[in-house]
Formats: C-alpha cells, sequence, structure tokens
C-alpha cells in the first residue's frame, strides 16, 4: 500500500502519466478530424448548395414580382408582355427597323424599362405620338384660336407641333433616364459602405448584394432593383463578371462602372474584394464631398441675378424714401 501511495505521488510518474493522456487527446482529436472531416465538408458543402437554390428561387419569384412583402407583392422588374394592338402595329410597320439600334435596350434599361413589352410600347409611342398631337392640334387649332384664319394655315402650324411630337418619347426616356441615374448616384455611396461592411462581415458577395438592395430600397428604388437583377445573374450566369458588367451598362454611371470593373479585376486575379471595396468606398465618399464643394462654389454666381433684380431695388427704395419724402414735404411748405 505505502509503495502504490509512493508510486503515485512521486512526480515522474505524474509527469509521465499526463504525458500519456495528453498524447492520448492529440491522437483522438486527429483521429476524429480525419473520419469526420469528409462529413463536415460535404454537410457543408449540401448546406451551401441548398441555401444558393433557396436565393435562385427568391430571386426569381422576385423577377416574377410574386413575393409578396408585407400586405403588398412587390414590384416586377420586367414588365409585363405589351398589349396585342401595339405588337400588331409594331410588326405590321416594321417600326423595329425604322426607330430602332443597338443602344435602344440600353437606353431603356437605363431608364428602368425592361423587356420586349417595354420596346413595345416604346416604338409604338415613337409611331403614334406625332400623328396623335397633329390630330389634336389641327382640331384645337381649327376650331378655337385660328377658326377665322384659312385652314391651310392651321394645317401648317399643326404638322410644326406634329415633327415636334416625334420626338417626345425621346425626349420623356431621356428625363426618366436622368431621375434614376440621379437617384442611383445619390443612394450609391451608401449602398457601397453597406456592401462593404457585408463582405467584410464573412458574408458573401451574392448575399451582400442581396442584403444591401433590400437596406437600400428606402433611400432608392432604382438601386435596389439594379442589385436585385445583379444578385440574380450572379446565381444563373456562369461567368460572374458579366453580371458586374451588365450592371454598369445598365445603370450608365461612371462611378458603377469603375466599382464593377474593380470586383471584375477582383474575381479574375483573387485578390480580396474587401479591400478593392474599401477603396472605391474612400472614393465615392471623396467624390460626393467633391460633388458638395462644386455645387457650393457655384452658388454665389448662381444669386447675383436674383440679388441684383429683387434685392437692391428694395434697398435703394428704403434708403431713398426718407429723403424723397422730406424734399417733398419741404416743397409742399414751401408752397
Amino acid at each position: 500500500m505505502d509503495n502504490l501511495v509512493r508510486t503515485l505521488t512521486d512526480p515522474k510518474f505524474l509527469m509521465a502519466l499526463f504525458a500519456a493522456i495528453a498524447a492520448a487527446a492529440t491522437v483522438f482529436s486527429i483521429g476524429v478530424t480525419f473520419f469526420s472531416g469528409g462529413t463536415n465538408i460535404k454537410q457543408r458543402i449540401r448546406r451551401v448548395a441548398l441555401e444558393r437554390e433557396k436565393m435562385r428561387a427568391e430571386e426569381m419569384a422576385r423577377l416574377r414580382g410574386t413575393v409578396a412583402v408585407g400586405d403588398s407583392p412587390t414590384r416586377s422588374i420586367r414588365r409585363e408582355t405589351g398589349r396585342d394592338y401595339m405588337k400588331n402595329v409594331v410588326e405590321r410597320f416594321s417600326l423595329e427597323k425604322a426607330f430602332m439600334d443597338e443602344t435602344t435596350v440600353d437606353a431603356l434599361a437605363r431608364a428602368g424599362y425592361r423587356g420586349p413589352a417595354a420596346m413595345t410600347t416604346y416604338l409604338f409611342a415613337r409611331f403614334v405620338t406625332p400623328f396623335a398631337l397633329f390630330a389634336t392640334a389641327f382640331a384645337y387649332l381649327a376650331l378655337t384660336v385660328m377658326k377665322e384664319n384659312p385652314i391651310y394655315m392651321s394645317a401648317i402650324y399643326s404638322l410644326f407641333i406634329g415633327l415636334i411630337g416625334a420626338y417626345l418619347p425621346t425626349l420623356m426616356l431621356r428625363n426618366q433616364t436622368q431621375k434614376r441615374q440621379q437617384s442611383i448616384r445619390r443612394a450609391w455611396p451608401d449602398a457601397l459602405d453597406l456592401m462593404l461592411l457585408c463582405v467584410e462581415s464573412g458574408m458573401s458577395i451574392e448575399h451582400a448584394f442581396k442584403r444591401v438592395s433590400k437596406e437600400i430600397g428606402l433611400q432608392s428604388v432604382a438601386l435596389a432593383e439594379e442589385l436585385t437583377l445583379t444578385t440574380a445573374e450572379l446565381s444563373f450566369l456562369e461567368d460572374r463578371t458579366r453580371a458586374y458588367d451588365n450592371l454598369g451598362r445598365r445603370t450608365g454611371l461612371d462611378n458603377v462602372k469603375s466599382v464593377m470593373q474593380a470586383l471584375i479585376q477582383a474575381e479574375r486575379y483573387g485578390t480580396s474584394i474587401g479591400s478593392s471595396l474599401r477603396v472605391m468606398a474612400d472614393e465615392g465618399r471623396e467624390t460626393r464631398m467633391m460633388d458638395a464643394e462644386k455645387k457650393a462654389a457655384a452658388l454665389p454666381p448662381k444669386l447675383t441675378v436674383p440679388l441684383i433684380i429683387f434685392f437692391l431695388p428694395v434697398l435703394f427704395i428704403v434708403i431713398i424714401s426718407p429723403a424723397i419724402i422730406k424734399v417733398m414735404a419741404n416743397n409742399v411748405s414751401f408752397g
């Protein structure tokens, strides 16, 4: 008994026992890693595949406009099919050859109109608007304003108005494009900061685009639509760089194109996406600050004309009026 107690309390025996326990634990840990590592990897791959399929189904539903947010369905990115009579007119008169070129699809996409229905409506509007304005202007001028004049005068003025109407759909499309680009330009730096936070927190670029598209919708619906479409393209397209290039082409903004080129370079050469986004986010904030300073510097020249027209005459009246009143009072007393 004394020998057993002496052996158990011997420092050399305790050191050997602890070393044996540590070696056994190490061997067990390594063995568990080897035997269960393949299963864990397979489970992770399966979870990633399921998550990708889920994202793909959600983006398809959002593109079709079948997902409800709250009590109202989301707005579909692709327009509904055009009406049959518009399609018949476009096909009968071959309006695609007359009005459509290689930049028409991109111009409609920059304005937020996608799909064959938007193209059909645009071509139909360009064809019908001159005739509609001519008929309306001729009836108005001939029956009201110029009813005393010869009828050919009303026809000439109406023809001039109809020619102006031929460019009306193009002007409206350009105006819509400018409004949409302005909305995207204002919200893009914030979206870039959110995307940087998502990527640096461990999200993939697909999840980052998806998350930012949901958050930025309160600030810019147009940018949320573009990011949603890019998320869907990242899930479907085999070449991810095409999705980035399509986003820059659809928006038509230089700052968006530069960010997409940085992402394409990071995807192609395997560099860090987070560092690329950080550099582009800093440049975006500097650009926004420079735009604000430019607008502030242009404010004094713009205020010069209103000051001369509205402020200086009132100032002269206030300064000179007491002297004029005093002179007139003195003249009246002398009389």
